[in-house]
């Protein structure tokens, strides 16, 4: 058993492969900026194991933010999106202009309500956004329901959700007409930073390298397509570095047990913390029958606020930093005067409930189980 003064951090970036060799390997190679050979590396990794058309992006946000151009977000146009989750989910469509049109987590977990969606739906409508939170499907059969009744594209926060399917077959970020990866430190697979673009309407490809390559046709220029590249269109720089890809691809080549580490760590949570459930300490996720775990976020419900602090405080006191994350967007300082809609109470729930516990490529089963025991004991208590 770990020691119990030893301290558990919530995260840890971690080393699993080849990424310092190639880094150095893309120094040696005298191209650091984007578009080098390991971004080819990781593209055609997303190209091959997803069958989907993808672009490397900084980060997620980066990537919402080209779909936002590429489905030409404009002033006064309406987004739907859930209230639980990052910042980064609408800030691209404000930025574009668009009202947020906030809705409601299911009852029975964070992921939007997708019942609800419709009722939502206004002449202004232009994109639905889903976010897979803890990478667990939102229920996409009534999200591409109400997407092909009223001809409104989905866009696929998938985040948390790399390795995770829908149904068991379809991965997510690959479903709706554009979806979004993150490699942030936190997440499955990691780079510091960095994103991907899933491109699943082959109509907008072509338009996403002219504004990933800052509004310009340099890709086109670089194939030999055309005689020199000019500005074409708006845009940004979107792109990576080298050295960023460098340390994505060594963890891509490490996917697979990546996740059956991460997995094991979920599913040894779930079984520990039954007894806690039972007893109505606690809630532990709840999976539908159409998703799956993928090891990104192992989390807890508790009853209160108030309990959530107490037991973060309690596990800080024993050595274990747990957090929590999303506060209700329609209810932050930036949006609260803006919004007009109804009550979103399961979306106020998780964000003053919800509690994140230790969770990263590496954490020992000993620290899992002292993880559980501290939580046992303060409810103990």
């Amino acid at each position: 058993m770990a020691a119990s003064n030893e301290f558990i951090p919530f995260n840890k970036p971690f080393i699993i492969g080849k990424e310092m060799e190639y880094i150095a390997r893309a120094v040696e190679l005298g191209q650091l900026s984007a578009n080098g050979s390991f971004t080819k590396h990781c593209q055609d990794f997303f190209n091959e194991r997803y069958k989907i058309k993808n672009l490397l992006t900084t980060s997620c946000t980066d990537a919402l933010e080209l779909a936002a151009l590429l489905l030409n977000i404009q002033p006064s146009d309406e987004v739907i999106s859930p209230s639980f989750s990052y910042v980064s989910t609408v800030n691209p469509f404000v930025l574009r202009g668009a009202n947020i049109i906030f809705a409601d987590s299911s009852a029975q977990h964070p992921n939007i309500d997708a019942d609800q969606i419709e009722s939502l739906i206004t002449s202004r409508t232009k994109a639905i956004v889903c976010v897979h939170y803890a990478g667990m499907a939102c229920d996409m059969e009534k999200l591409l329901a109400v997407s092909e009744k009223y001809g409104i594209p989905i866009i696929e926060d998938a985040a948390h959700a790399i390795e995770s399917k829908w149904k068991g077959e379809k991965q997510l970020g690959t479903i709706g007409k554009l979806g979004a990866f993150s490699f942030h430190e936190t997440k499955n697979i990691i780079a510091g930073e960095g994103g991907l673009l899933c491109i699943n309407d082959e109509s907008f490809f072509k338009r996403a390298e002219i504004i990933i390559e800052k509004g310009t046709s340099r890709r086109s220029f670089f194939r030999g397509e055309v005689n020199k590249y000019e500005w074409m269109d708006v845009g940004s720089s979107y792109l990576p570095s080298e050295l960023t890809a460098a340390y994505l691809f060594a963890q891509l080549e490490q996917t697979d047990k990546i996740q059956q580490n991460r997995i094991a760590s979920w599913n040894l949570y779930h079984s520990k913390l039954v007894s806690m459930e039972k007893r109505g300490s606690i809630s532990r996720p709840s999976i539908p029958g159409y998703a799956m775990n993928n090891g990104h976020i192992y989390y807890v419900v508790c009853s209160s606020a108030d309990e959530r602090s107490r037991l973060m405080k309690s596990l800080a006191d024993q050595g274990i930093l747990a957090v929590f994350h999303y506060q209700s967007l329609h209810k932050s300082p930036y949006y609260a005067s803006h919004y007009k809609g109804a009550e979103l109470p399961n979306a106020d729930r998780y964000s003053t409930c919800l509690l994140r516990l230790p969770l990263f490529y590496g954490i020992t089963e000993d620290q899992v189980s002292r993880v559980c025991a501290a939580i046992e004991k303060h409810f103990s208590r």
